[in-house]
């Protein structure tokens, strides 16, 4: 299939409910707007729990049918998805970048990772195996059995708008379960120009549904789901917090979770690392969408031995960055997502300069570009009494922490409730072993920066959530295990 879309006709405004778009119940709308400028994009539905439920209605009317459908069928549906992201990625691309504000090559990067996923998991839909369980009892045959657990409740963030979705609904769709969704409040653009594209590969009316809703209303139309005993499972990328809420209020229904939560990274370079390609690793893994990941490295600890030295390195890297909007075309950091994020950057910067550290470079807002620029930063000296040792910055700042032992950087690095990723740099293969078994981390880094793959298990330990999304292992989430005993057969 191929079919090419100016980026005008990617831009919808209102939500997608049972095949047809579709303006908010109560008529309201809020507006979407240009991270680069605070410019207006478009107003679209602001939704409430009235439009939740109605999403609700048509993914309970589609599931038998989706359900029923051979393995083979929904995966045709998902290949053709996956074709029409691909052709349309350079205005995919531009779509992200508008509205989130990356530049230009990482939006385009970032569709071809989310279409990945969607590629990944139609194979995936033919490779639903059970088990014949080895007979215990004569006369009986014993079996397991997997199914889809049903209507999938999608929720995603602002950061990656295209990319988190993705990996959400392609493995719910590839195993029979409807979809109701709703994309973060910043980014709604993306998530709606990606349901458009399902719609024309295919995906039948009910199966896929897509709300939107204004930082007000998102609480009250999420609620509908959380509470509706039809909805079997919530996925959600996301805070910790947030996570937490969707844990306690879905408990009166017993859904199955999925949630993939916030990280405080460290990053280690010890004395036997080879420097460039750990300044190399950190720049990818910390700068990425201009600091806005949940992987990005927030802590970088470094032992006492190379501190000067990698610092040195890292700081005339970070000081060529280059910041613009995406507009520009050698743009490697762009604006961040909002003003409540440019004012974190600032609060943590500032706290860890009262508090001892040193600017090597950056330190600033960058108001004469726009409103939510900051430079890419570099701090020395950085202690655990700092705010940006605990709270995850989620921007361009890297502060440089120093130990001596590798017992003190394991230490530092685990001192924290959360546990989605860590990195480190080290040339010794039995420092290796013992480092990555002691990290308390879902994903680990080792001596690299770029982890993401469709092949591999995303997801954390502690406050980091559980579930894992990708990989063979990214289907269990959206399976029910049934047991089936027949017995009378001697």
């Amino acid at each position: 299939m191929s079919k090419t879309y100016a980026l005008s006709d990617l831009i919808r405004a209102d939500n997608f409910i049972d095949g047809q778009w579709v303006p908010a119940a109560s008529g309201k709308r809020f507006a979407v707007t240009d991270p680069a400028t605070g410019e207006r994009i478009v107003e679209v539905a602001d939704s409430g729990p009235a439009d939740a439920r109605a999403a609700t209605d048509a993914a309970a009317r589609a599931f038998p049918a989706w359900r029923d459908a051979l393995p083979k069928e929904r995966a045709a549906v998902l290949h053709r998805w996956h074709d029409l992201m691909i052709e349309n990625a350079d205005e995919l691309g531009r779509l992200i970048s508008l509205e989130q504000g990356k530049p230009l090559a990482e939006g385009r990067g970032e569709v071809l990772y989310g279409a990945s996923y969607v590629a990944w998991f139609a194979a995936e839909a033919t490779r639903v195996y059970g088990d014949i369980i080895p007979n215990q009892q004569r006369g009986k045959r014993m079996t397991a059995v997997k199914e889809p657990v049903g209507i999938v409740a999608a929720i995603t963030p602002w950061n990656f708008p295209l990319a988190m979705i993705a990996r959400k609904i392609a493995p719910a769709l590839a195993v029979g379960c409807t979809v109701v969704g709703k994309p973060a409040e910043d980014t709604p653009l993306t998530a709606l120009a990606l349901v458009l594209l399902a719609h024309e590969a295919g995906v039948p009316a009910g199966v896929l549904n897509l709300i939107t809703a204004s930082r007000e209303n998102a609480v009250p139309a999420v609620a509908d789901w959380l509470a509706d005993s039809r909805v079997h499972k919530i996925t959600f990328t996301g805070s910790t917090a947030v996570g937490k809420y969707l844990a306690r209020e879905s408990a009166g229904t017993l859904k199955k979770l999925s949630l993939e939560l916030g990280g405080n990274a460290p990053f280690i370079v010890f004395d036997d690392a080879d420097l460039d390609a750990a300044a190399t690793g950190l720049m990818a893994a910390k700068f990425r969408n201009g600091g806005q990941t949940c992987v990005c490295p927030n802590r970088v600890y470094v032992q006492s031995g190379v501190y000067e030295k990698f610092a040195d390195l890292l700081t005339t890297r970070v000081a060529a960055l280059k910041v613009a909007p995406a507009t520009d075309a050698a743009a490697q950091i762009g604006p961040m997502i909002n003003a409540r994020a440019i004012d974190k950057i600032g609060q943590h910067v500032d706290d860890a300069v009262s508090r001892g550290a040193r600017v090597l470079t950056g330190g600033r807002r960058l108001t004469e570009l726009g409103p939510n620029y900051y430079a890419p930063t570099v701090l020395a000296d950085a202690t655990k009494q700092m705010q940006l040792s605990c709270e995850e910055t989620f921007g361009p700042v890297a502060p440089l922490f120093r130990f001596d032992t590798e017992d003190e950087a394991i230490g530092a690095a685990n001192d924290t409730p959360f546990g989605l990723a860590s990195y480190f740099y080290s040339q010794d293969v039995r420092r290796i072993d013992r480092v990555a078994r002691r990290l308390e981390a879902g994903i680990v880094g080792i001596n690299e920066g770029a982890l993401a793959s469709e092949a591999a298990p995303f997801g954390g330990v502690k406050e980091s959530g559980y579930g894992r999304e990708g990989s063979k292992y990214g289907l269990d989430d959206y399976l029910s295990i049934k047991y089936l005993c027949q017995g009378g057969l001697e």
